[in-house]
């Protein structure tokens, strides 16, 4: 068995995923409508709109399976995000990255999967509307235009929904969809005892960038600022901007110390992009920590405002000491 790589974006594509506040959501009939169209349009017995998370595929819809989830390692659809076109294995027994798969050989005993990538504004693939037949058969030109077409339609679901918790101009995920996720991820840190921390972000003379540079140049060096964010930290670390020149990062499984290492380290990576000889001028930014404590912060608003508070008195004894 060959479980599946790894997207060469994977932590903006983790981002994105979790920024639609979609994964261990309720049915929707709008995607259950598409599977059983999919399951008859094929006549299949089992058809899946599924979300690779990190380790793991989760079902948002699924018709001919009993089970919501499969670990990442052992799923086709895996696989399937790793290109553009529609991925077809038409006999697993006959291929060698699937013909000891535990899908394969215990239940569901997969024999044929065709899988479509889906994908959302910013281009990144989170996971595949597929189908699942326990016999092996042939897939034509024609039948994959319509899996397809029909992916296209939950592309345009997950459109709705990307476009109401994403930034437009970062692809960053915004305040709306930051509070949705934040308050589930400091949910599960409360019950399992796991340590969280919040950075709040200060683009630094960004007024001046607007002024002396125009608004187009400002909204490049938040693009700009936004793509560094969103490869400087770890897949699980939830990047949002909340609007302006506002950004935050929440850390889970990390101490106040580890994650100051890591905004100290974000510093460095930012002064050398900074060398760029076409810059017209050098991002920075202030930021102020603070451990998540669920008593001294009973809602996700009081623990912004102490992190906010933190960077303003950082900013400003960051202009003290430079005048």
């Amino acid at each position: 068995m060959k479980a599946p790589a790894t997207s060469i974006d994977e932590a903006v594509r983790l981002t994105t995923l979790r920024s639609l506040d979609i994964l261990d959501s309720l049915g929707e009939e709008r995607f259950d409508r598409l599977t059983r169209m999919a399951k008859q349009m094929f006549r299949v017995p089992i058809a899946l709109v599924s979300l690779v998370d990190e380790n793991r595929q989760w079902f948002k819809s699924c018709v001919g399976l009993d089970v919501s989830e499969t670990s990442r390692d052992i799923s086709f659809c895996g696989h399937a995000i790793l290109g553009d076109e529609v991925f077809v294995i038409s006999d697993t027994l006959k291929d060698d990255r699937f013909s000891d798969n535990p899908l394969v050989l215990e239940d569901p005993h997969i024999r044929f999967y065709a899988g479509c990538p889906i994908r959302v504004a910013n281009g990144s693939r989170i996971g595949t509307l597929c189908i699942i037949d326990r016999e092996p058969r042939d897939f034509c030109a024609e039948d994959e235009e319509l899996l397809k077409d029909l992916a296209a339609m939950v592309e345009q679901e997950l459109t709705a929904v990307q476009l109401a918790t994403l930034d437009e101009m970062t692809n960053l995920t915004n305040r709306r969809g930051f509070m949705g996720v934040a308050n589930k991820i400091l949910s599960l840190c409360v019950r399992n005892q796991i340590p969280a921390t919040l950075a709040f972000i200060d683009l630094n003379n960004f007024k001046s960038i607007n002024d002396q540079h125009g608004h187009a140049e400002g909204d490049r060096a938040l693009v700009d600022f936004s793509q560094q964010l969103a490869t400087a930290f770890r897949s699980s670390d939830v990047v949002a901007r909340l609007g302006g020149d506002e950004f935050v990062v929440l850390f889970t499984g990390t101490s106040r110390q580890h994650a100051e290492k890591t905004m100290i380290k974000f510093s460095s990576v930012l002064e050398e992009a900074n060398k760029k000889p076409e810059g017209k001028y050098r991002l920075s930014f202030s930021y102020g920590l603070v451990d998540y404590n669920h008593h001294a912060y009973p809602a996700i608003e009081d623990f912004l405002e102490q992190a906010d508070l933190l960077m303003y008195e950082n900013k400003v004894s960051r202009r003290s000491m430079s005048t």
